[in-house]
């Protein structure tokens, strides 16, 4: 397995893979909450055969080239993890999403483990255009649509219900033109 370092922080990005349910979990329980605020992702994984099944999906979409899972490790602990939810490379189009536990926040590693994600999405997988969906009141979220680069393209007004809510979603994207080239 490879691991890209994501710093001279101790961090790295890494595949998440069906054998690391246990990790997966593990992570998932020390972030519920916080990570739950906002991503129904703790409403899937909630023992470890949804963690196993979870990350099952993401293998069979790495398998199929439509998505990609990557978890980001601090000092050997996974803390995070960055996706390509969606990734059509026949269209040139990919959908980006992130999540941290608490303990990991504010050191900038998932702009890191994003912009690593997004430049092999764009440079080897040919994708012209990846988007990053959040929910408007999601400011950590925005900060990273930003310091990537990414323009908003809009807002979708109470287009995501959530625990009983609706909420604003707003589009941002970044295109490969716009793309760093070093």
């Amino acid at each position: 397995m490879y691991a890209i370092s994501l710093g001279d922080d101790g961090a790295e990005l890494r595949p998440l893979e069906t054998w690391q349910a246990d990790e997966f979990l593990a992570h998932m329980d020390r972030g519920r909450d916080f990570i739950g605020a906002r991503n129904g992702l703790p409403d899937v994984v909630t023992d470890l055969e949804s963690s196993r099944a979870f990350l099952r999906l993401y293998a069979e979409k790495a398998a199929a080239d439509t998505g990609r899972i990557h978890g980001i490790w601090s000092h050997g602990t996974l803390v995070g993890a960055v996706i390509l939810r969606t990734l059509d490379t026949k269209n040139g189009t990919a959908e980006a999403g992130c999540w941290l536990e608490p303990a990991a926040t504010g050191r900038g590693l998932v702009t890191r483990a994003a912009h690593a994600l997004i430049d092999w999405a764009i440079r080897v997988r040919g994708i012209h255009r990846v988007e990053w969906i959040v929910n408007s009141d999601n400011a950590p979220s925005i900060a990273v649509a930003r310091r990537l680069g990414m323009t908003l393209d809009g807002t979708l007004r109470e287009s995501a219900p959530y625990r009983g809510t609706r909420h604003n979603q707003q589009i941002w994207s970044i295109l490969a033109p716009d793309w760093p080239k070093a």
